[in-house]
């Protein structure tokens, strides 16, 4: 098998087939044998059935339904675990990753580039989901210590042995391309065209955004730790200096101190470290306690193959 193409399935049933057929066509004549591993996470709009017929219909499709809804990331983990592939590409399914690019995408991979990532350089999203973009990756960036390109999402193709490296992770929150990043296998970025989208709407909203980002920051950094830290000495520091201040006034100028003023700075004061602690151990523990479980990221409940 010379070419896998994973594409992740949450919403957008209309686009199934059309993707399907558009990625055949783009495939014909570039390799002798292919296949689109077409996985559904559980979506509510019932794309499961246009995947049974997109099967029925078209060679060289196989389909997975996830026992329920993973997210996309682990989505795309099982889509990567089925392939058989010498490269494999990765693509969203609501047709504005442009199945038309994957020729150029393989041209450049075949050149001796393990990973080729593809940058929208114009994103044709509307401009409150670009601005969510940004922010998305602003606070990413920020917490996590990483420098992500928000130019940069899943449409990408990497080698084998970066297919057998990443899944080789076994933690439960994994994100595909910082993953790919983190890998350091050579990778060069080209451009891309990006479509608008002609079927149904983007799953993540700006709270799952941010959901997103705190599981992810939390996976890949200690930074929030960090900063637990200092903003809980930085509340102890304010509090100590308060008391210096309060105690100048009562000796310097004879203002008499309420009693419930040293009662509020020691428990500012401490309460600034029981912060700084519980924030630390809360997180770590909590990490701690989700990969000890070691449960598998996904379950597949059904597959299909074409005829």
């Amino acid at each position: 098998m010379q070419l896998s193409i994973i594409i992740p399935v949450y919403g957008s049933p209309e686009s199934i087939k059309e993707l399907c057929e558009r990625v055949s066509t783009s495939l014909r004549g570039l390799v002798d044998s292919f296949e689109i591993i077409l996985v559904d996470d559980e979506c509510p709009d019932d794309s499961w059935s246009e995947i049974k017929k997109t099967t029925q219909t078209l060679p060289n499709v196989i389909g997975l339904k996830l026992s329920r809804n993973f997210g996309q990331h682990k989505a795309i983990c099982a889509g990567l675990h089925e392939s058989k592939g010498d490269y494999c590409v990765v693509m969203d399914c609501d047709l504005q990753d442009l199945p038309e690019d994957i020729p150029t995408l393989y041209e450049k991979a075949k050149e001796g580039n393990d990973v080729v990532l593809g940058q929208r350089i114009e994103r044709q999203d509307k401009k409150f989901k670009v601005l969510k973009s940004k922010v998305f990756y602003y606070f990413f960036n920020l917490l996590s210590g990483l420098n992500s390109d928000p130019t940069v999402a899943n449409f990408s193709i990497i080698s084998r042995k970066v297919v057998t490296a990443y899944l080789s992770f076994k933690e439960q929150d994994i994100d595909y391309t910082n993953v790919i990043n983190w890998l350091g296998f050579d990778a060069v970025k080209i451009p891309v065209r990006h479509a608008e989208r002609k079927y149904g709407e983007s799953s993540y909203n700006y709270w799952k955004l941010m959901e997103l980002a705190f599981t992810l920051i939390i996976s890949e950094s200690n930074k929030p730790l960090r900063f637990s830290v200092k903003f809980g000495f930085l509340l102890s520091i304010i509090s100590f200096l308060y008391g210096l201040y309060i105690m100048y006034k009562k000796f310097v100028f004879g203002v008499p101190i309420q009693g419930w003023t040293s009662v509020m700075v020691s428990i500012y004061f401490i309460g600034g470290l029981l912060f700084a602690n519980m924030g630390v151990l809360g997180l770590y523990i909590g990490k701690i306690f989700k990969e000890n479980k070691a449960r598998p990221r996904f379950v597949v409940s059904k597959r299909l193959t074409s005829k």
